[in-house]
């Protein structure tokens, strides 16, 4: 009898510790989006708003949902943006963090721990940025293709890369040592991050399969984006920056990495030019702009195998007749010798489309489910309809009252905690989601958020929840 009571008494003991440790096993191998992690609040403030400590000692107690708010402050001078809630500095703690508020030294220690935990669940970075990034014009200013860097080389080969995010949803336990970001903050911004629009574009390829597509804003800016034609027929778009002031922009580029790009004056019937310098990086490094007639809608062409010499033909601003130019590119000058100014019967070149060896590309506008009209799109001789965008590197987060737009295709959604409908349907429809200020256990819902984000992790109410919900770690 006593042999007895003492097995009844193991299997209770041993059923218990199933019933306690059961949840988190169980879900460590199903879907991201079915599976519950804990997560805090604007974790950079630490013990300064909320009770959250380091964000070394929150990924110890198995936090794995990180928020940092950023701002382009200053990106000028640290070529870096920097944390804070409402400025750079306000509310961080750096107790156990960073001395500094630059973005880079953050990132370097959740990377850091990341390295150290290599089967941890993964971590979601989550960028609230806190100003529209779309006014920095350049990647030298901090434009999002600077923040997608930023990204990959601090967490290089850990960073899960949102256009890899497969159709069918990885498990937990498939992306375990693995880092995740995610944009949220500014809607502008996040727009921005999946789709561009302008105006009369034109587009370049050459021999190497470097790309080049300019355009204007319709409101009188000129913006290029530079790129690379890949192994799959599709082109990674590298860099985005406004260029100078116009219209009708037309663009021609040689093998050699050089392009003259030209184009109409927004307010009168002047015809300018540009030479750049196009870099492996994307980056082009461009001449003074420099008029050279009267016309309108201007379009160009390199003539030559060695991509030396230009023919420009435009349509005189008085009538429906063309004319030309020859030129010469003095691509040390970074110059061209223009002669030969004639009239012509021959039509302004198709500027929408561009060969390079057996590779071909033609730039467009169209709306894509729910974008604007304008939006720029981009086809090739082997893929059609894709958007001219900055890589996909990071998520962008859905959050309640975004547009249309915003909603396309995304995966994370978010919205204040005591928003329980919006969270509840999101849940429901399979999406990851995020209840932001989660401080109460009044705040849960069924199900609960993949992440209830607190500012309080350590309290019993929250750790008991969490622990029940089979939250991983």
């Amino acid at each position: 009898m006593l042999r007895s009571r003492t097995v009844l008494s193991a299997l209770a003991l041993a059923t218990s510790a199933l019933l306690i440790s059961g949840p988190a096993q169980a879900q460590a191998d199903q879907p991201l989006p079915s599976a519950i992690f804990r997560a805090t609040h604007n974790s950079y403030s630490g013990n300064v708003a909320g009770a959250k400590n380091s964000i070394a000692y929150q990924l110890d107690h198995g936090i794995r949902f990180l928020e940092l708010d950023i701002h382009d402050n200053g990106y000028a001078t640290s070529n870096d943006y920097s944390i804070g809630h409402d400025s750079p500095g306000n509310q961080v703690d750096h107790t156990g963090n960073p001395a500094s508020n630059l973005l880079r030294d953050w990132l370097n220690a959740i990377n850091t721990w990341s390295a150290q935990h290599p089967t941890a669940a993964p971590i979601v970075v989550a960028l609230d940025i806190k100003d529209d990034l779309t006014d920095n014009t350049s990647y030298a200013a901090g434009n999002l293709a600077a923040l997608n860097q930023e990204l990959v080389s601090v967490f290089g080969p850990r960073l899960l890369w949102a256009k890899d995010y497969p159709a069918t949803p990885p498990t937990v336990d498939e992306l375990r040592g693995r880092v995740l970001p995610l944009i949220s903050g500014n809607g502008t911004t996040r727009t921005l991050y999946k789709r561009d629009v302008g105006s009369s574009p034109a587009i370049a390829i050459n021999g190497r399969g470097q790309v080049v597509e300019v355009h204007d804003s319709g409101g009188g800016a000129l913006w290029y984006w530079s790129g690379t034609y890949g192994a799959d027929g599709r082109v990674t778009w590298l860099r985005h920056g406004k260029y100078d002031n116009g219209v009708t922009p037309a663009v021609a580029l040689n093998d050699n990495g050089d392009l003259v790009e030209v184009h109409q004056s927004q307010s009168a019937t002047t015809l300018w030019y540009r030479v750049g310098r196009l870099g492996a990086d994307g980056e082009i490094t461009w001449s003074a702009s420099r008029k050279y007639d009267d016309g309108v809608q201007p379009t160009i062409r390199f003539t030559d195998p060695a991509g030396t010499r230009l023919r420009e033909i435009h349509r005189s601003q008085s009538g429906s007749q063309n004319w030309d130019w020859d030129g010469v590119l003095d691509a040390g000058a970074m110059s061209v010798s223009w002669s030969g100014n004639a009239k012509t019967s021959d039509a302004r070149y198709d500027k929408t489309t561009s060969a390079g060896g057996t590779s071909r590309v033609r730039v467009w506008t169209g709306a894509d489910g729910p974008t604007p009209s304008q939006t720029l799109r981009v086809d090739t001789d082997r893929y059609t309809g894709d958007r001219i965008r900055y890589q996909q590197v990071a998520f962008d987060e859905f959050q309640q009252g975004d547009s249309a737009e915003l909603q396309q295709g995304a995966l994370f959604y978010a919205a204040p905690a005591t928003q329980s409908s919006f969270l509840t349907a999101a849940r429901q429809a399979g999406r990851i989601v995020r209840g932001w200020d989660f401080d109460s256990a009044g705040d849960a819902t069924s199900p609960l958020a993949n992440y209830p984000a607190t500012n309080h992790p350590y309290d019993t109410w929250y750790q008991d929840l969490l622990s029940q919900s089979g939250a991983i770690q």
